[in-house]
């Protein structure tokens, strides 16, 4: 007799599979390591009936505090909701309004460390999430250096993933389904799924170059793949150190038992960056910008994703003003 064995149980046996929700009622039947949040989860989650209690709880029991700060007590309270359920680190993210603003990034994180500390949480199981910009990533920097683990999020670009990297971030972020998003509408109706899918897909390249990058000169930093359109995506980059998958697609993994391969493997490093000619990058500030302003895609993604967290974080605090 043989037992099916899914996907999901098959891709955790060579990548960390992370919960990509605020939901975290629904993260329950997929058994992740860790889990990551962001302001837009947290708003569509926090309009959800089932949660309503815990901004009321808040709102009650913190009387005199604006909606700007009641933001970080709603992040937190999540942050608090998830690690009773999955046995490692949760992602919080830093006010995506500070992104060009180091100090007040370091000093928004060290706010979210105090309150999850005030909780009895160790600050080893919070990774703090902060855009990839020049401002974000010297602020990882600092952090780093004090013992607070960051995430960076919105990683579109070899550029960016390599200056995380040298501040010795804990983890990054890159974005796989938005970076494809981008060539596909660029591309129009040009795009064709089977030239441009698979392990062709502009997302799934992105990372893998990060990957091999990373793995030949010998940085720490954890890659971790994000924003998936599709399992196809998520199943090119088995092996990646970890993938934050959603609660849908998590689902299409359970429910699919097909053979899942290994298709990142640090041993294919030295080859992968040999036939890129890829060098180790050095970077001060004027040449990341001047990089990062060279690449239109990495530029564009990176300026919406943090426009689109701001918007949202201003609708979550609306909705706690009322």
């Amino acid at each position: 007799m043989t037992t099916t064995t899914t996907a999901l149980d098959q891709l955790k046996k060579m990548t960390i599979v992370v919960a990509d929700t605020g939901d975290f009622e629904r993260m329950k039947a997929y058994l992740p390591r860790d889990a990551t949040t962001n302001p837009s989860l947290i708003l569509k989650a926090a309009q959800q009936p089932n949660y309503t209690h815990i901004l009321q709880g808040l709102k009650v029991s913190h009387p005199h505090l604006r909606p700007a700060e009641l933001v970080d007590e709603v992040l937190v309270a999540f942050g608090l909701e998830i690690l009773k359920i999955i046995p490692g680190r949760v992602s919080t993210e830093v006010d995506a309004r500070l992104s060009f603003d180091t100090a007040a990034t370091i000093a928004k994180a060290k706010r979210l460390i105090e309150l999850y500390e005030s909780h009895g949480i160790d600050r080893q199981r919070i990774l703090i999430k902060i855009a990839a910009t020049w401002e974000g990533i010297q602020a990882v920097k600092a952090l780093e250096a004090e013992g607070i683990c960051c995430n960076v999020t919105l990683v579109f670009s070899l550029i960016q993933a390599a200056a995380c990297g040298a501040v010795n971030a804990q983890l990054i972020s890159p974005f796989v389904g938005r970076i494809t998003d981008w060539h596909k509408a660029k591309l129009g109706n040009a795009w064709n799924d089977l030239s441009n899918g698979g392990p062709h897909d502009p997302g799934v390249t992105s990372v893998r170059r990060i990957f091999h990058y990373f793995k030949h000169y010998g940085i720490s930093t954890e890659i971790m793949g994000a924003s998936f359109r599709n399992i196809q995506q998520i199943l090119e980059l088995a092996g990646c150190d970890l993938l934050t998958i959603s609660p849908e697609l998590l689902n299409e993994l359970q429910t699919n038992d097909s053979p899942v391969i290994r298709r990142l493997n640090a041993l294919d490093s030295a080859t992968a960056i040999s036939a890129e000619q890829i060098g180790q990058l050095q970077l001060d500030e004027s040449q990341f910008r001047l990089a990062l302003n060279n690449d239109p895609m990495a530029t564009e993604k990176l300026a919406e994703g943090i426009r689109n967290f701001c918007i949202d974080t201003d609708k979550l605090e609306i909705l706690l003003g009322q």
